[in-house]
């Protein structure tokens, strides 16, 4: 009897073992499929947009060549001055940024949202936390991979720059070490706070309503239940973008001007930066500048990331409807 009782003991130890390692295993999995998803479809929006982001860095900076030009002006100029090439200048830094940002924020979403839902006193604002914490999480790893890709981007005819590597180093020599690749940084945590968290939080809410109310329209039946078809993902992910961008807009102006100034051209911070542009050039001409096309970016980037994050959720069988 006695015998039993510890074989069975043991059978109970090892059995709990197993599930323990099952459930790491399955985390882990999980987490590297969100990983992976994420950032494919970060890199899909930003190479679909990638000529409207460069074109937008030139006027959100006022460049010398293109600050009196309106929006399809600029796009020929940049093919007359540069080449086919142009339109993608400093997209092979958004790549290598863009990779593990969008990873790490969908991941840092997900993960995010678990651990919020165990806070019922937020109530709808969970999404809101979520996304914003994520978008915070990410910019912070790769943000000196973004202020590289914008000073690629803002050269014209210069060379100054010609690689990832060597802008970092020459902004680290030249500028001020470490903080200058980390300039622009507050103003870029600041616009994630409303900019991440209203799109994941729109985009949920949406998606909520194509679940409970066009589900005939806007949802379709898989092998792992019901999931947003494409012109379901590609709405809610446009129409959240669009919000998103409006109550963010004026700190992404901010960002871009401290991250292509140098320490020898610019000293102020963000507050003073912001009041800068708002007596310089007002609101529609300073800290909307841009802002129109902005939009018509905006709409096909976000649209095309959540629209490819649900396709590869799908194809790694971790889709979940919305709750």
């Amino acid at each position: 009897m006695g015998q039993h009782a510890v074989d069975s003991s043991q059978r109970g130890l090892e059995h709990a073992g197993s599930l323990s390692r099952n459930n790491y295993w399955a985390g882990y999995s999980y987490t590297m499929k969100t990983l992976v998803s994420g950032g494919v479809a970060g890199c899909c929006a930003k190479t679909t947009t990638a000529p409207l982001d460069r074109l937008k860095i030139l006027y959100q900076a006022k460049n010398q060549h293109y600050a009196k030009l309106q929006i399809w002006s600029g796009f020929l100029a940049i093919y007359s001055k540069e080449s086919l090439l142009g339109y993608y200048k400093g997209n092979g830094a958004m790549m290598a940024r863009i990779f593990p940002y969008a990873a790490i924020q969908f991941t840092a979403y997900e993960r995010y949202k678990k651990i919020l839902m165990k806070m019922p006193q937020l109530g709808p604002l969970n999404k809101f936390a979520s996304g914003s914490l994520a978008g915070i999480t990410a910019v912070t790893f790769t943000y000196p991979l973004d202020i590289v890709r914008a000073r690629l981007a803002f050269q014209v005819n210069e060379n100054k720059y010609r690689g990832i590597v060597h802008t970092l180093f020459s902004m680290m020599r030249e500028e001020g070490g470490a903080r200058a690749v980390y300039r622009g940084f507050v103003p870029t945590i600041l616009g994630m706070i409303p900019y991440a968290g209203v799109a994941f939080y729109t985009y949920e809410a949406l998606k909520f309503v194509c679940f409970n109310h066009f589900p005939e329209y806007l949802t379709m039946e898989t092998g792992h239940g019901a999931v947003l078809s494409v012109p379901g993902s590609l709405g809610c992910g446009a129409c959240s973008g669009l919000i998103a961008q409006i109550t963010s807009y004026p700190l992404d102006v901010v960002r871009r001007r401290m991250q292509l100034s140098t320490s020898k051209t610019h000293t102020d911070g963000c507050v003073r930066t912001l009041v800068n542009v708002y007596r310089q050039d007002g609101v529609r001409y300073g800290l909307y500048r841009g802002v129109s096309l902005n939009f018509i970016r905006v709409v096909p980037q976000v649209a095309v990331s959540f629209t490819v994050y649900e396709k590869m959720k799908q194809f790694f069988g971790i889709a979940a409807p919305p709750s």
